[in-house]
């Protein structure tokens, strides 16, 4: 005898097909008006567009949100080091008799406080779309998932705290693009000119965390994104993320993640590239 559940489910997001856009240095995004949502995430370079009447200068971990039916295109050539990551879904409509138990607040262009776990998600969408595993469910739930990471914004301190949010914000950015630089709570305190112990409160009480522990989640972070790029190997990945020692990197990788650099890599390896 057969005790199946039967499960109706209704998807709020219909998603569709996806790729990874990697820039020749020629070329620019055609004008177009198209009928669907388009998610772009740019991980390198600059992408130039319009929508109607408003332009965006959207840099590498920002998002854009297009809307269907207004018109779109580039208004600059691609640079030679643009990539970025595009999806299409389509909203359902829910019923006026039903409420929603979550309403998500997309703008047009958002900078995304965890990238990597972005990048994840696409690279999920595409590993199975190209490998015919994606269903319409799972295609749903990824997207789902997407938009909900882009608007996972850290909360700011309180507004009598904006000085010292600034230095927070400020040594949080200068960490990020000194990642393959020997980094400490001193030395960028020293680059900041500020006393390090009051550096390093005021960012736990903005962040939650510590100053040290942001050193070593965003150079986890930009080894996990390097990784499923797939364009550097694991020595360069280390040198990029600031460890000398290749073998040192594996370990504390593997620590962090129960598998390998190189496991990890194994995990994306089917993938959709359009250029223009």
């Amino acid at each position: 005898m057969r005790s199946d559940m039967a499960l109706e489910i209704t998807p709020p997001v219909q998603a569709y097909n996806a790729g990874l856009f990697i820039s020749r240095g020629n070329g620019i995004h055609p004008e177009r008006t198209i009928d669907s949502h388009e998610l772009i995430f740019v991980r390198s370079g600059r992408l130039n567009m319009f929508e109607g009447r408003q332009q965006f200068k959207v840099i590498a971990g920002q998002t854009l949100l297009l809307r269907p039916g207004r018109r779109h295109g580039g208004t600059a050539p691609y640079p030679p080091d643009l990539s970025f990551y595009w999806i299409h879904f389509h909203l359902r409509r829910t019923p006026a008799s039903a409420r929603p138990a979550h309403i998500l607040r997309l703008p047009s262009l958002l900078t995304v406080s965890r990238p990597d776990r972005l990048t994840e998600l696409y690279r999920h969408f595409l590993d199975d779309q190209e490998t015919g595993r994606l269903t319409p469910l799972t295609a749903s739930r990824m997207i789902t998932l997407m938009l909900s990471e882009i608007v996972d914004v850290r909360p700011s301190p309180a507004a009598d705290h904006e000085a010292a949010d600034s230095l927070a914000s400020r040594a949080d950015l200068f960490i990020r693009l000194h990642l393959s630089e020997p980094l400490s709570t001193s030395t960028i305190a020293a680059a900041l000119r500020c006393n390090s112990d009051y550096l390093g409160r005021i960012f736990q009480k903005a962040y939650g965390y510590p100053l040290t522990d942001a050193i070593h989640k965003q150079r986890h972070q930009k080894a996990r994104a390097l990784l499923m790029d797939g364009e550097l190997n694991i020595k360069e990945i280390a040198l990029a993320c600031g460890f000398d020692d290749a073998g040192y990197f594996r370990r504390l990788f593997r620590r962090q993640e129960g598998i390998s650099p190189a496991a990890f890599r194994q995990l994306y390896t089917h993938i959709h590239v359009n250029m223009e």
